[in-house]
């Protein structure tokens, strides 16, 4: 997992549990959680994924152009 907290004897990390799959979460440690949950890190992917389901995900297209007197649905 490439942390500190990384067990050379154990070969186990005691943050992520790294080679298990999952990650390490206990709900007696509310703060931990909310330090390692999503939108934590770089996440460079996430933020934009809201304004992409409005538009439904629509790539490489252009905007078709408002008609005129038409009413707004």
């Amino acid at each position: 997992c490439g942390s500190r907290s990384f067990h050379l004897q154990k070969s186990c990390c005691s943050a992520f549990v790294y080679p298990a799959a999952s990650k390490r979460k206990y709900n007696w440690s509310v703060k931990a959680i909310r330090r390692k949950t999503t939108g934590t890190g770089c996440m460079r992917y996430l933020p934009n994924v809201p304004h992409r389901f409005k538009t439904n995900f629509r790539e490489g297209t252009e905007v078709a152009p408002w008609k005129k007197g038409v009413a707004c649905p």
